[in-house]
């Protein structure tokens, strides 16, 4: 699947971008790189066996990316032109959103794997949750005196 992934990202590099870099992520997936319209596109095998999940998302300054902003799972098997029209309405998403100053640089293949793009910190827990925590543990010792009291 990674050669017809990379044929494909080929194709599809040269129908958008008249200036590309096209590479391969150690995850088997392939991105696109337009540095002079600053976005990339990341086409990676998806959940489906003829399946690929493309992901488009911003170029920040200095060249690190951006995390994906726009995403859509897409048949494999689908015509150049018509990945190209996908790739367009999620480069027009992802150019219509707030700009990414407040967001954190990474790499391409960082913000791919990892749980960056959720927006929550792997394996640590919120205010919410601690909240919550305390709550619980107030009402349990509130309980645990008043009947020590009443007694």
């Amino acid at each position: 699947m990674s050669v017809q992934l990379r044929e494909t990202a080929q194709a599809l590099a040269q129908t958008l971008w008249r200036e590309h870099t096209v590479y391969r992520e150690r995850s088997g997936g392939v991105v696109i790189r337009g540095e002079h319209v600053q976005r990339w596109i990341s086409l990676a095998p998806a959940g489906g066996r003829d399946e690929i999940l493309v992901r488009v998302g911003r170029i920040l300054d200095g060249g690190t990316t951006a995390p994906a902003r726009s995403e859509a799972v897409v048949p494999l098997s689908t015509e150049t032109v018509q990945l190209a029209a996908t790739c367009r309405r999620l480069l027009a998403e992802a150019a219509s959103g707030p700009t990414p100053a407040a967001a954190r640089p990474t790499t391409a293949h960082h913000a791919v794997n990892s749980g960056a793009r959720s927006g929550r910190r792997a394996g640590g827990r919120g205010f919410g949750y601690w909240a919550i925590v305390a709550c619980v543990v107030g009402i349990a010792a509130l309980a645990v005196y008043g009947a020590s009291v009443g007694t």
